[in-house]
């Protein structure tokens, strides 16, 4: 079976998640905890970041080159067209939402997280210890923001980061006024990046993450409450709803349920 080495919260392996379900493909999630426990990621795969995917002996690591392996492994359901121009706008558009969209919707999450304990909570995975919940909800806004500024996240990125996505959401919603998909007439990779890397914009409002339910359907304030962008959310609300598998709780032929002893690996 498929092994994918990914951390629940991640929106680069949301992206994968939603390509193996779309595919019907039977997997099974490694559950990671940011922090600890990067060697052993780094010694299958040579990287220290999630996604990675396991296939029997091969080992893929990075979103994109683990979905181009899934459709040339398993042609069933491909999300790559044949077609010239549509495999050209597809393959454009999931690198500018690799770059754009899950870049910026990190620096608009952790703006939101600098403002909102409880948010900031949430998005750990269910199996992190109590005692890290608590110290992750307890540090002040303003140290989470003065730490910020000297990595690329303070308040200037954050404004930048916003500014940003609302251009990118009004010409998604541009994009989906007329058309059921953005790179053909059927689902592809371009539609997979982007409605799995919006996850930070607005997480989905159903259980299909193992995340607290209290996260479900949040989203940073000024985008995901926005109404000149339902378009963009309702079109992913139902690609999720015909795509994506529910959380199942305990075994399932399909998706197994996090690994209760999860290895600790960064987020891309």
């Amino acid at each position: 079976m498929l092994e994918l080495y990914q951390f629940e919260g991640s929106h680069y392996s949301e992206k994968v998640r939603l390509i193996l379900d779309y595919k019907n493909l039977p997997y099974r999630k490694v559950g990671v905890i940011p922090g600890v426990g990067q060697l052993d990621l780094f010694r299958l795969s040579g990287q220290y970041q999630v996604p990675v995917l396991r296939d029997g002996d091969e080992v893929i690591p990075d979103s994109t080159a683990i979905a181009k392996y899934l459709d040339a492994k398993y042609p069933e359901r491909p999300i790559i067209p044949n077609d010239p121009k549509e495999k050209g706008l597809c393959l454009m558009m999931e690198a500018w939402a690799d770059e754009s969209i899950g870049l910026n919707a990190r620096k608009a999450m952790i703006g939101a997280f600098n403002q909102h304990p409880n948010f900031r909570k949430a998005i750990l995975p269910v199996a992190a210890p109590d005692f890290l919940k608590h110290i992750i909800g307890a540090i002040p806004a303003e140290v989470l923001s003065f730490l910020g500024t000297g990595v690329g996240f303070g308040a200037d990125a954050v404004k930048a980061a916003h500014n940003i996505l609302n251009q990118n959401l009004e010409a998604l919603c541009l994009l989906l006024e007329d058309s059921p998909y953005l790179a053909a007439e059927y689902p592809t990779l371009a539609d997979f990046a982007v409605a799995g890397l919006s996850m930070y914009l607005k997480f989905p409002a159903d259980n299909y993450i193992d995340l607290p339910e209290s996260i479900c359907g949040k989203g940073v304030p000024g985008l995901a409450d926005n109404p000149a962008y339902r378009l963009f959310f309702d079109w992913r609300d139902r690609l999720y709803a015909d795509y994506r598998r529910l959380k199942t709780s305990g075994k399932s032929a399909t998706v197994s349920p996090i690994s209760p002893t999860p290895n600790s690996i960064s987020i891309e």
